[in-house]
């Protein structure tokens, strides 16, 4: 299967004044997620006990937070978080555009 990373396709998951997350779940085993996050705004943040996960910026910039490491992150960056390692997304002026794909056995 083919899709354009601008669009994943999936359905609207999470929607607020922060940001639009879409999930494709096509897959049986793997969930492709994308979040379009608003200029300076952040994500909740949170952590996945066994289960790993990798985020792909593909617009704009900002910062990550990985535990207790804030890292520059922009476009073209691929972040890999380790299992059980809190992260959370915060956006630059111009927002960020990015997708994850996780385990789809799991709430996310």
């Amino acid at each position: 299967m083919k899709i354009n990373i601008s669009d994943i396709g999936g359905i609207v998951a999470k929607q607020d004044e922060r940001y639009v997350v879409k999930d494709n779940t096509a897959l049986n085993n793997l969930v492709l997620s994308s979040t379009d996050l608003a200029p300076n705004k952040s994500t909740s943040g949170h952590k996945h006990k066994g289960q790993e996960e990798v985020y792909i910026f593909v617009t704009g910039f900002g910062k990550m937070e990985l535990d207790d490491m804030i890292i520059d992150v922009a476009q073209g960056d691929v972040i890999l978080i380790e299992d059980n390692v809190f992260h959370r997304v915060h956006a630059g002026p111009t927002g960020t555009y990015f997708v994850c794909v996780f385990d789809g056995r799991r709430n996310h």
